[in-house]
């Protein structure tokens, strides 16, 4: 308590925590500002039916569901950098760049993600406006204005992209973390309020152990993201002139979930495509569409294959994005230049082969972790029965992961102001 309060007292970090309130309400503001022509009652129908909407509306940081000017929020920017860490497997170029050039190398990585930014949330736009146009969501506009409405939602992804960054430059949490954080947050009121509309006394103990249950996920959440594993390092001794280097002894860390929420987003999009294409489909073929449309509805509606297919992709998929962010060639090599070696391993190719071993098998118990996550909701309404109000497991992963690095990045800023007071 005594840390938390010294966050106030130090004028400069209460300067910058303001500053990221602020920011985070001007996004607030914009995501409450609609585009014209919206049809209210119509939107609440459509978001209530899909759930591919309702849940790309965690990543534009609760701007979909009113379809405001950031309706698309820093959901293109999310996409354009999977893209580009994609890229590092196809291009050797961008691997070099992403890995191999330093800070210097990130921030033109960083740059080339911000570019892609622009032409995503065009045709985002583009295409979701087409898609509520059709639904009846949003009147059929004449060109300019449809035009107009693109410039002006591609537009307000830009500025949420700058807002988030600027966040960032305060150094005490992720700005685009936390708009999308702000989001969910923004959505808890009327889920309790929905909550508390339908209980009745002989609901009592099946909201207890909802309850309960939702504390153990957080728990469970938080040992996975702490979870790691500490690989020792050596570092051989060097004799340069009269004076000795090296000789110490470190640890590198592996973390259980080094792909974070990115298999979710990945299976869920995986998942809910079929949905989104029989929309487009029908547009042109009204038959293939609806066809499309009773498979993938059937399938949702079969609880058992869709939450088994719906943990074998979060599986697969967190081995993919794990292979993806952690090269074991780069790590060993790294580690060789500076001379460095794990106790026991031979530099090179035994060490990455060492690294692979080990990565393969933390990685096991985070991809099953992270399924269970993502069907977390199937297993609690079959345990409590409830099914006015669900705890959806992607949105406080989300909430606890964000909440965890914020923090970790404020105490960083106060260990730092306690050494520049020794001084």
């Amino acid at each position: 308590m005594e840390r938390f309060l010294q966050i106030f007292k130090i004028k400069e970090l209460r300067n910058k925590i303001l500053i990221v309130l602020g920011l985070l309400v001007a996004y607030r503001v914009l995501a409450a500002i609609p585009i014209p022509g919206v049809n209210a009652q119509a939107l609440q129908n459509y978001f209530n039916s899909n759930q591919l909407l309702g849940f790309l509306n965690f990543f534009s940081g609760g701007g979909l569901a009113t379809l405001s000017v950031v309706m698309l929020g820093v959901g293109p920017y999310i996409t354009a950098t999977i893209v580009m860490q994609l890229m590092t497997i196809i291009f050797p170029r961008m691997k070099e760049l992403y890995y191999e050039e330093g800070a210097r190398g990130q921030a033109k990585f960083n740059q080339y993600a911000r570019l892609l930014t622009v032409p995503f949330a065009f045709v985002q736009s583009y295409g979701f406006l087409k898609l509520l146009i059709s639904q009846g969501v949003v009147p059929q506009p004449d060109p300019f204005s449809l035009i107009r409405n693109v410039i002006v939602i591609t537009a307000g992804s830009m500025i949420a992209m700058w807002l988030g960054e600027l966040i960032s430059e305060q150094k005490v949490g992720n700005g685009i973390s936390l708009i999308i954080l702000a989001g969910i947050l923004s959505r808890f009121p009327s889920s309790i309020g929905t909550a508390l509309a339908a209980y009745t006394p002989t609901m009592l103990a099946s909201y207890i152990g909802f309850i309960i249950i939702g504390f153990l996920l957080i728990a469970g959440i938080v040992y996975l993201n702490e979870g790691e594993r500490k690989i020792p390092v050596a570092y051989a001794r060097q004799v340069r002139g009269n004076k000795m280097y090296g000789g110490a002894q470190s640890y590198l860390p592996l973390k259980v979930n080094q792909a974070g929420m990115i298999p979710l987003i990945f299976a869920i999009s995986v998942l809910l495509f079929p949905q989104f294409l029989a929309q487009i489909v029908v547009l042109f073929v009204p038959a293939w569409g609806l066809a499309i449309n009773n498979f993938a509805q059937g399938f949702i509606a079969n609880q058992l294959y869709y939450g088994l297919f719906y943990f074998f992709l979060v599986f697969a998929f967190t081995y993919f994005y794990t292979a993806i962010t952690f090269n074991p060639e780069e790590v060993a090599k790294n580690l060789q230049r500076s001379g460095g070696f794990v106790p026991g391993i031979r530099p090179g190719e035994s060490t990455e082969k060492y690294f692979k071993n080990v990565t393969n098998r933390i990685t096991f118990w985070g991809a099953v972790f992270l399924g269970l996550v993502a069907i977390f909701p199937i297993i609690i309404q079959l345990l409590t029965g409830i099914t006015i109000v669900t705890i959806s497991g992607t949105a406080i992963l989300i909430v606890v992961a964000v909440a965890l690095e914020t923090m970790r990045m404020v105490d960083s800023e106060l260990t730092v102001r306690e050494y520049e007071g020794i001084e």
